[in-house]
Parts: C-alpha cells; sequence; structure tokens
C-alpha cells in the first residue's frame, strides 16, 4: 500500500542555485505544501515522520536513465545529513557514495541514452540515532542487468569494467590479477 507524496523533478543537467545550504535550511521544519515542490521538502517530510512516528520512512527515487536519479539521492542525503547534525562532521553523502566507483564500473554501461547508464538498483539505507542523527549508512545494489554481458543493442556497450580490463591488459599489473586466462589476450 503507498502512502504519501509524490515529487516529479525534471534534471536541469546543469548546477542550479536550488540546492544550496541556505535552500535546505529554508524546507527545513515546514510542512509539505507550504513551498515548493522540491527533493527536500520530501526529505523533510520523511525527516519529521519519522521523529513523530518513531517509524522507518523510506524515499522511492524512480525515472529514466539520466533522469538524475543518484544526484536527487544526493541531494535527500545532504539534507539529512544538514538537519541531523551531521553535515560537517561526517559528510554523509560522501562516505556512503565513496563505494559508487567500484559500482559505477561494475554496473555502469553506455545506453543509447546514456554514456554512463546505471544498470542496477541502489537502496541506501541510512541509521539514525534517538536524537535523530545520522550514525551510518550503507548501500546495497540489486537488479545487475545480466543480460548485458553476452548480449548488447546496437550502439551501446557492455558494463564499462570490461573495457577497463581489456585496455589495462598490457599493463604488468594485470598479470598479479590472474585474469590473463579470462581474456583473450593477443601475442
Amino acid at each position: 500500500l503507498f502512502k504519501g507524496i509524490v515529487l516529479v523533478a525534471i534534471n536541469p543537467y546543469e548546477q542550479l542555485p536550488i540546492y544550496e545550504q541556505d535552500v535546505i535550511y529554508a524546507y527545513s521544519g515546514q510542512n509539505v505544501g507550504d513551498m515548493d515542490p522540491h527533493i527536500f521538502a520530501v526529505a523533510e517530510e520523511a525527516y519529521k515522520q519519522m521523529a513523530r512516528d518513531e517509524k522507518n520512512q523510506s524515499i522511492i527515487v524512480s525515472g529514466e536513465s539520466g533522469a538524475g536519479k543518484t544526484v536527487s539521492a544526493k541531494y535527500a542525503m545532504r539534507f539529512f545529513a544538514t538537519v541531523g547534525g551531521s553535515a560537517s562532521e561526517t559528510n554523509i553523502e560522501a562516505k556512503v557514495l565513496a563505494s559508487s566507483p567500484i559500482m559505477e564500473a561494475i554496473g555502469n554501461a553506455k545506453t543509447t541514452r546514456n554514456d554512463n547508464s546505471s544498470r542496477f538498483g541502489k537502496y541506501i539505507q541510512i541509521g539514525f540515532d534517538k536524537r535523530y542523527h545520522i550514525i551510518g549508512a550503507n548501500m546495497r545494489t540489486y537488479l545487475l542487468e545480466k543480460s548485458r554481458v553476452v548480449f548488447q543493442a546496437e550502439d551501446e556497450r557492455n558494463y564499462h569494467v570490461f573495457y577497463q580490463l581489456c585496455a589495462s591488459a598490457s599493463l604488468p599489473e594485470f598479470k598479479d590479477l590472474g585474469l590473463s586466462k579470462c581474456f583473450y589476450l593477443p601475442a
């Protein structure tokens, strides 16, 4: 059963001044509908309901390739870190997403719509203490598009990691990885 607010956001493909620290503070403590629709309004509502009802909350960020899902999730995490009193202490969004480069290489591919499209979903879980300050977070991935390993549509590519491994196959460090038998390496 779905119960909650829905926000439709459009990726402007450029930095706008609507995600700055002062905007976070403007949305903090406000009720949904009192201000313009914004990812910070959604995050504030989830934060307030978590504190008021003492129940877990979820924010689902969905959209097509290149729609800005990862960026929207970063902004929500930045909001929680700021209102949860841990923005300057831990930079939570950076820490949660620090594991991302490996997943980006293994789980991203070139599609006809996007040169760096995630072919997996991300589930980010943020933990709060009794004072509603962030105490930790983890990111899980799911639904890797396995068919891409053996088939790519015209003008698309396999996962980036395969091209990165092939490009580095001639490096001395590659031998130490024990992957020589996995790749056809011309003599």
